[in-house]
């Protein structure tokens, strides 16, 4: 398990009885969450709120019957959760499957430092 700030979506939709959905991250966000402070246009909406104490589905992977494969995440709103080994090992692991590469047994191993969370980020206006 791990903890990171992003700004995540509930309520999301799949198919009937989650056919070929595999969740991979699932949380019960708070009901500080729930009531939208963190989201534009700014919260609460009726449907989020009425899920309060719910797990939400915030990563999922889809095989499909003919073997295609996909994910979903709703996270990745925030460059420097890059910097946190397991928020990229479950994105990267998630990549390997739907290339129908063998993930390893202790998940895809990388290394990124401050250096390189820096590199190649657009200019922003101050």
């Amino acid at each position: 398990p791990f903890s990171i700030r992003d700004e995540w979506y509930m309520h999301m939709r799949f198919r009937p009885d989650m056919q070929g959905v595999i969740p991979l991250l699932v949380a019960k966000p708070s009901d500080q969450v729930r009531k939208g402070p963190y989201v534009y246009p700014r919260g609460p909406y009726d449907h989020i709120v009425a899920g309060s104490g719910q797990d939400e589905i915030m990563m999922w992977a889809v095989e499909r019957p003919d073997g295609g494969r996909g994910f979903g995440f709703t996270g990745g709103h925030f460059h420097k959760n890059w910097g946190n080994e397991n928020f990229r090992k479950i994105v990267l692991n998630a990549l390997l499957w739907v290339a129908q590469v063998e993930v390893p047994a202790n998940g895809v191993a990388s290394t990124v430092d401050e250096e390189d969370l820096k590199q190649n980020l657009d200019p922003k206006g101050k």
